[in-house]
């Protein structure tokens, strides 16, 4: 039977990591599709290294601009280390999209499929310790009296299916919409584009994280989704940092009205 030591080695290190744990701010960051890196074990997942490297295996930009959220706004962050096409941590074990046969463009034969206990494996080594970092962090802010707003942080490509996407950042929610809200209204008439649940929704099973960690609290909460071509490099990134950090800011403080 695979277990999880045969997923992750010592050199892989910890499947997810946090940033400022002790931070003093109410915003807790979480980025699920951090990186695109594969365990050694698994190899390349029968994909190029083109496909390795697109949309599909990772959010690119997100990191950075969770990072410079969590700066600027100097809240603690949690994030994933291993790519979505061995484990999507966003998605609950029983998701067929938690291990993905395809995305989009691509077959990925190294999910195809799996036995029982490989599925098991993925699920002990990637998404259980992640899921496991994020209650530990909220645990450990609720004892030393700290509130905590969750805000999970996405990118997307900008062309899905052949498909152009007009939307620049998305601010999706499930069932609790306070921030959501106060956020859009502050983003009304800004230099960006900026959509209630788009371009995905919590129909599509996005919002996994916040359902797990945020809604049973009563936590208010928040998924950014900015499109990846606007945070291409450092600087760009850095600016809609800036942008959602201001938004983020404004948006809890109205809702302590």
């Amino acid at each position: 039977m695979l277990l999880r030591a045969s997923i992750l080695t010592s050199a892989d290190g910890n499947a997810a990591a946090i940033e400022k744990a002790d931070a003093s701010g109410p915003f807790l960051f979480v980025c699920e599709h951090a990186s695109r890196r594969l365990p050694e074990n698994v190899g390349n997942l029968g994909l190029s290294e083109e496909a390795l490297s697109s949309h599909i295996a990772w959010d690119p930009g997100a990191l950075a601009v969770a990072r410079h959220l969590s700066s600027q706004l100097d809240g603690a962050l949690v994030h994933q280390r291993f790519s979505r096409l061995v484990y999507d941590c966003n998605r609950p074990p029983e998701s067929p999209g938690a291990m993905p046969e395809s995305s989009e463009i691509y077959d990925i034969p190294g999910n195809v499929g799996l036995s029982p206990a490989e599925r098991y494996a993925r699920t002990a080594a990637l998404y259980i310790p992640f899921h496991d970092l994020i209650s530990s962090t909220i645990a450990d802010r609720e004892a030393r009296g700290q509130a905590t707003v969750m805000v999970t942080v996405h990118s997307f490509t900008p062309v899905y299916r052949g498909v152009r996407r007009e939307v620049e950042i998305g601010i999706l929610h499930d069932t609790d919409h306070r921030l959501a809200d106060a956020m859009l209204d502050n983003a009304a008439g800004g230099p960006y584009r900026v959509a209630r649940n788009e371009p995905y929704g919590p129909e599509d099973g996005v919002t996994h994280s916040l359902r797990l960690h945020a809604l049973p609290k009563g936590f208010m909460n928040v998924m950014i989704e900015v499109r990846n071509d606007l945070i291409a490099n450092d600087a760009d990134q850095r600016v809609m940092a800036g942008y959602l950090a201001d938004l983020l800011r404004k948006a809890f403080e109205a809702c302590q009205n």
